[in-house]
């Protein structure tokens, strides 16, 4: 009898374990599929596009295309200094190479602005050599901020693939008296031809859907990107018709970058060996250890200078915060803990090898083009600016859902393999289970995703702009709307407060679980 009750017990553990995952995968599907129909139902034909919109597609692909290059190519060498450099800070240093994901655009922008605007640091040095000035708007402004914040995620795609390189192979090609250009071609460049393309594919898929960089820092209609295009449509237009086309070709874009990207992605391995460090023979040169130097040093300054502007011409601006900036934190801190705990409540039942699959969904669709189907389907029942903040806080749990389920999934999934028979014979309810075995050996990956989400929620300045009104506004569209004002100093108090709330946001969540798990 007892063990017939422990069966029955297992039994409706994991059939209400099932339905949590069914209900959770329901609601994704649903915010997804739904915004889409509506989408596609109220889009019209193609006549209704002009040449503003067909001019906004050609500079949509003219500048992923362009950012994704140069991020690539810059990243070469840079991850091959690092992966033949060992330095005093290296670790901190490809740490920090992570911190651009997690970083406000709008922050980054007018970091970004203070270095290579008109009166930013570079033209000042510029200017004392007597030379022409640059600008930072247009294209080549779009550019640098996307290679600013993809040039990292291309380092260490490719610093990881130079240290999958085996130590045996260096050996053999030193032994062998290959010169340095020999063993490029021969070891380095095969590895570079695998996992060059799939970075640039991933790197143009999200350059794609850029929005806040191009809607800061576009500086015209011939700098308009499709996302921006859907933004002006809905906003000042009013053309609903218009939007909906404009974001069904966004995501026929999408969903094709998307496809190569996953195809290009599946590189194999470039072999096995000991797992043995090997010192670099061919970077002991002076000219090689100069060369490594200019490019570390140059990647460190690029990515720091605009923080460091960031911090130090916010620094007189927190005292011109206004009431309106402090209540715009408030909605800021409250859309990302909404997005954190629906974020989660989503992957908690979905962190399995199929529920990952279903969250890819936060990737493939554009943001803005679900907020549009949203506004779509809520016009005829309320005011969708009604429900900024609720839409915006849906909408980021959505996109940041597939991060979240890579960090939890791996370890659900062990737990569940090591703890079943355990589970099976103690006879434990689901919420025994999930309050005695899964929550408490959760904490540290859920306290890192949950730090990920709030602080990638904390700095999206995309849905809110299409569905805020003045009362009801974030603080990354208040750092924008005082750009727009040409209040730089309040929007630099504002832009340092939001990147303190955003790292804040992600080290409490971070420490919180490590914390607990170590306790």
């Amino acid at each position: 009898m007892a063990a017939r009750a422990v069966a029955v017990s297992g039994g409706r553990g994991q059939a209400v374990s099932r339905m949590a995952a069914a209900l959770a995968g329901a609601g994704v599907i649903a915010l997804t599929l739904v915004p889409v129909a509506a989408v596609l139902f109220r889009a019209g034909g193609w006549g209704q596009l002009g040449p503003g919109d067909w001019q906004a597609l050609r500079f949509t692909l003219l500048q992923a295309t362009l950012s994704a290059a140069f991020s690539v190519l810059l990243a070469i060498p840079v991850a091959r200094a690092l992966a033949r450099r060992r330095f005093p800070g290296r670790g901190l240093l490809v740490a920090l190479l992570g911190a651009p994901f997690i970083l406000p655009v709008i922050v980054a922008v007018l970091g970004l602005i203070a270095v290579f605007g008109r009166s930013g640091l570079l033209n000042s040095g510029l200017e004392a050599l007597g030379l022409p000035p640059m600008t930072i708007y247009g294209l080549h402004g779009v550019v640098i901020a996307h290679v600013f914040f993809n040039l990292p995620l291309a380092t260490r795609l490719l610093l990881q693939g130079w240290l999958s390189l085996p130590a045996e192979r260096f050996r053999l090609a030193a032994s062998l008296g290959l010169t340095p250009w020999a063993m490029i071609r021969v070891l380095e460049w095969p590895m570079i031809r695998r996992i060059a393309p799939g970075a640039f594919a991933v790197i143009f898929v999200i350059c794609l859907s850029s929005f806040a960089v191009a809607l800061t820092l576009g500086g015209g209609p011939r700098a308009t990107t499709v996302e921006l295009a859907i933004y002006q449509a809905v906003r000042f237009d009013f053309d609903l018709g218009r939007a909906a086309l404009l974001s069904v070709i966004q995501l026929g874009l999408a969903a094709v970058a998307g496809l190569v990207a996953l195809r290009l992605g599946g590189e194999q391995g470039f072999g096995v060996g000991l797992d043995r460090r090997i010192d670099r023979w061919d970077g002991r040169t002076p000219a090689a250890r100069a060369i490594d130097l200019v490019w570390i040093v140059a990647v460190a300054l690029f990515l720091m200078m605009p923080l460091a502007t960031v911090v130090w011409r916010g620094l007189p601006g927190l005292a011109a915060l206004g009431a309106g900036t402090w209540e715009a934190a408030w909605h800021s801190v409250t859309v990302a803990l909404g997005s954190t705990a629906i974020c989660l409540l989503w992957a908690l039942p979905l962190a399995s090898r199929r529920g990952e699959v279903l969250g890819l969904a936060g990737i493939a669709l554009s943001p803005l083009v679900l907020g549009t189907g949203l506004f779509l389907v809520l016009r005829p029942v309320v005011n969708p600016l009604s429900l900024a903040l609720p839409v915006t806080a849906l909408i980021n749990a959505l996109v940041a859902l597939p991060f979240a389920l890579r960090i939890l999934r791996p370890e659900a999934e062990a737990i569940r393999a090591d703890y079943s028979r355990l589970r099976q014979a103690l006879g434990l309810t689901p919420l025994a289970w999930f309050r005695l075995v899964l929550l408490p050996r959760l904490r540290r990956p859920l306290g890192f995703a949950a730090g990920l989400t709030a602080a990638l929620s904390m700095g999206d300045l995309g849905v809110i702009a299409l569905f805020a009104d003045p009362d009801r506004a974030t603080l990354p569209l208040q750092v924008y709307r005082l750009m727009g004002a040409y209040r730089m100093e309040a929007a630099g108090g504002a832009a340092l407060l939001l990147l303190g709330l955003s790292f804040a946001a992600f080290w409490m969540f971070d420490r919180g679980g490590r914390v607990n798990a170590e306790a």
